[in-house]
């Protein structure tokens, strides 16, 4: 059997579905061959982000596969697999590579030795015969531990030599296994729970993907503790809850910073406690308990008191179990003065942004943009996310999710252009539901000729699109280079863009217009077509940033 078609028989046995990617790659043609649905996008970068969005939108469950052409191919994918690595996404990237004879000769680009800082595994395989044992490392490296890609480099030359059949059906679909934590780590971490007057709970997207919601929610419950997610968990907790604090980030409610601030003791579940510019930090001076799968978070960034390593679906089950045992089945008593407090705060916060979120001025103010779109979507069956920049600041702090995986938040790295790949890789993984990116006329200008990609490969997804004009939130940094030289100025019509590749496309420029434009756009991806909405937006750059 050819090296190609014994990597599409690999991938079927470990139930992959589609494979995304850009020729020449010849696993491409194998797949095809083995019926595994073949997707090419326009460029290396948002087939990645598109893998990233089947791993998260399905918790790991299901792994997403890109392949490249050698060379220029794997050189335009790096950013892609940096963003991968970077958010924690399980993916598997098989670039093609250059002939053995000449893999190591300048300036031939070799992916094994170039990627090795951005993946959890990165592996060059040179005996064609190792086809298999490679492949069954990549895939059991993918799916356990902390999320991240894995990479295998075929030489063109192995892909067209030949392997004995019976080493392809000795391949067994590798485990996913999980592990939980130590019983001493996880009581002491009940024993502070109990014991803090003032608890919160940071959740990360460790709990999306250990599935983990019920638990984090009845832990919640139990200890009558506000919940905050990072940005990349939001969605985790209902923030229709009365104990939600909503998401991190740099824009946060205005109860989010209250309670944090005000907290005792800070328990953090499935995250990483990461200090970046994009995330909430950690106000100093509070007693801190982390648990983590990745025993290297722990400490990293974030002096804590308490520690456990293990999967947080795990770790809460434990968690649970211990503070029952504590408590004995005695109510704290607090839950509603703590919910009062929470929404007392956010009335107050929200009130000074009800201006912004129905301004009825054109040009359209982004947040009324926001604000009507949360309410005339079906929030239950729709998956939204942002992008880089200000759609992010905009949308994560008055995005209301309620269920779990409805909110695809990253921003560990954060590359303009992603939330398109993001859209259709959770449309492809949840067709049921309307699958929206948020994001801005810069954006657009990195990724937007792959709206062609949604369009041939029938991903009806809803783009909504900011267009000021401008690139309003390097004004302030930027002032004599855009007097000058007009340096922040950007423009297009991405509607008529949105037509010409063949999508719907409508540009707004009324407030009063926005809801009905938005259900337009919702029908049009009923019947099968992507759909970009241009709002002309004003140059916003105000954001709910505390302190």
């Amino acid at each position: 059997m050819k090296v190609t078609n014994a990597i599409a028989q690999v991938l079927k046995k470990e139930g992959i579905e589609f494979l995304i990617g850009y020729p020449v790659n010849p696993i491409i043609e194998g797949a095809a061959e083995a019926d595994i649905r073949t997707i090419m996008v326009r460029q290396e970068r948002i087939g990645l982000h598109m893998c990233d969005a089947v791993a998260k939108v399905t918790s790991g469950d299901k792994i997403g596969v890109f392949v490249m052409q050698h060379g220029p191919g794997t050189e335009n994918a790096f950013g892609g697999v940096a963003q991968s690595y970077g958010d924690s996404c399980p993916v598997v990237v098989i670039p093609a590579g250059y002939a053995r004879n000449i893999n190591q000769v300048h300036p031939n680009f070799n992916a094994a030795l170039n990627f090795r800082h951005v993946t959890k595994l990165c592996e060059q395989v040179t005996v064609a015969d190792a086809t298999i044992e490679v492949l069954r490392r990549a895939f059991t490296t993918v799916k356990n531990g902390r999320p991240g890609p894995v990479l295998v480099e075929f030489p063109t030359d192995i892909l067209r030599e030949e392997i004995p059949d019976a080493l392809v059906a000795e391949y067994k679909k590798a485990p996913q296994m999980k592990s939980g934590p130590d019983p001493r780590s996880v009581s002491q971490i009940a024993e502070a729970l109990v014991a803090a007057q003032r608890p919160i709970i940071v959740a990360g997207q460790g709990v999306h993907y250990a599935k983990a919601w019920p638990q984090l929610k009845a832990l919640a419950e139990l200890v009558e503790a506000p919940v905050m997610t990072t940005l990349p968990g939001k969605s985790a907790f209902p923030e229709n809850h009365p104990l939600s604090l909503g998401s991190g980030g740099i824009g946060i409610g205005g109860h989010l910073w209250h309670m944090l601030q005000n907290a005792d003791f800070i328990f953090g579940i499935g995250c990483s406690f990461t200090r970046t510019s994009f995330g909430t930090a950690m106000p100093k001076g509070k007693k801190i308990a982390h648990a983590t799968l990745d025993p290297y978070a722990i400490n990293k960034d974030v002096p804590v008191d308490l520690a456990a390593v293990g999967d947080a679906g795990l770790t809460l089950d434990a968690l649970l179990d211990e503070v029952k045992d504590r408590l004995k089945g005695k109510p704290r008593d607090r839950a509603a003065a703590v919910a009062r407090e929470i929404a007392g705060h956010r009335e107050e916060w929200l009130g000074k942004w009800k201006h912004r979120l129905t301004a009825d001025t054109a040009p359209i103010s982004p947040y009324r943009v926001v604000w009507d779109l949360l309410h005339t979507v079906d929030v239950k069956n729709t998956i939204i996310t942002h992008d880089a920049g200000s759609p992010r600041d905009q949308i994560s702090p008055f995005w209301v999710s309620e269920t779990p995986l409805s909110y695809l938040g990253w921003g560990k790295t954060t590359q303009l252009g992603y939330g398109l790949g993001i859209a259709m890789g959770a449309k492809l993984a949840a067709p049921d539901k309307l699958c929206i990116n948020f994001w801005g006329d810069a954006a657009i200008g990195f990724t937007g000729m792959d709206f062609e990609t949604a369009v041939r490969e029938r991903i009806p997804i809803l783009s909504i699109l900011s267009n000021n004009f401008s690139m309003a939130i390097e004004l302030k940094v930027m002032p004599v280079s855009t007097e000058k030289y007009r340096s922040t100025d950007i423009s297009g019509n991405y509607a008529d863009f949105a037509k010409a590749l063949g999508g719907y496309g409508e540009r707004v420029t009324e407030p009063g217009q926005i809801k009905d434009a938005i259900k337009r756009g919702i029908q049009k991806t009923k019947e099968g077509t992507p759909a970009l909405l241009e709002f002309i937006t004003e140059k916003a750059t105000d954001v709910s940033r505390f302190p």
